[in-house]
């Protein structure tokens, strides 16, 4: 049933988001990202109190090929109740599934999160600005594989003894696809967290979502401008949505990258901060209230 909901759903995608103003994004986002390199910044001491375990694994097949992606979870995880440990998939950046993102997954168990970084490349990693646009500009032919790898992502997860509720967060091509996995997913994803995504705007596709949403953007961004934020923020308010939209003044794309150019840390942590707090809520409370 859910393999017709999706192909449904495909249809319905806006792939024209990334078809046709395509070549618009990329260039945006080779000029956002013009003179970064995606060398990861060492995982600091976690904020978090649980000690972290990790490992890599087959969470996924697509067209044949097994996917490969990172896990980190909290290490007395084994010992909890079931249901008591949320589950969140962390989607990469355009640079692939390297260090950063693991680095990431890492910081969410010691929150409390069963974290799986996926890998929307099958295996690729950009070194530079060039291969990162080319990566993503043949991802975006793939639109069936992508939401096909997504969506086993979750069934990972949810088959995990201890997962109940799953949330969804990317940065960058990631956030884009947060909002996609939670518009595939619409009765399961519990939150989704997007960082600076390429948004989907039409109210009829919007209209299908049905958890809470946090959007952290940069009022300097210039890929995805703060005018298609307002317009993605008044939709879903227009639906009766939830959803909390940040937009941080003097910050660009990928101000929460430490290991980019971009890179502002006061409202990194601020943001941080808030996606903490935000999944806290609703994955692991009773979802009750807003932001």
């Amino acid at each position: 049933m859910r393999s017709l909901l999706t192909l449904l759903i495909l249809c319905l995608l806006p792939l024209a988001a990334c078809s046709d103003r395509g070549d618009d994004y990329g260039d945006a986002m080779s000029r956002e990202h013009a003179d970064d390199t995606p060398t990861a910044t060492p995982l600091s001491t976690p904020s978090g109190t649980a000690d972290v375990v990790t490992e890599e694994v087959v969470y996924a097949t697509v067209d044949g090929t097994r996917m490969m992606g990172f896990v980190a979870r909290p290490a007395t995880d084994g010992d909890v109740e079931a249901g008591s440990t949320p589950g969140l998939i962390v989607i990469h950046e355009w640079w692939g599934l390297n260090d950063n993102i693991r680095a990431m997954a890492e910081k969410l168990a010691a929150e409390g999160y069963v974290a799986l970084a996926v890998d929307l490349y099958g295996g690729d990693v950009a070194e530079t600005p060039e291969q990162a646009r080319s990566l993503m500009s043949a991802s975006m032919e793939r639109e069936a594989a992508l939401t096909s790898n997504v969506t086993q992502a979750y069934d990972y997860l949810a088959a995990q003894g201890g997962v109940e509720n799953v949330g969804v967060i990317g940065w960058c091509f990631g956030g884009g696809w947060s909002l996609r996995t939670a518009l595939a997913l619409p009765n399961d994803i519990d939150a989704a967290a997007i960082y600076y995504g390429q948004l989907v705007t039409d109210p009829d596709q919007l209209a299908t979502l049905d958890m809470p949403i946090l959007g952290i953007f940069g009022g300097e961004d210039q890929g995805i401008p703060v005018a298609q934020v307002r317009t993605f923020e008044q939709r879903l308010d227009s639906l009766g949505a939830n959803a909390t939209v940040e937009i941080y003044e003097g910050a660009g794309h990928a101000f929460a990258n430490p290991s980019g150019e971009r890179y502002v840390p006061e409202a990194a942590e601020d943001a941080w901060q808030k996606t903490l707090a935000f999944f806290d809520r609703y994955l692991k409370g009773d979802g009750s209230d807003t932001m």
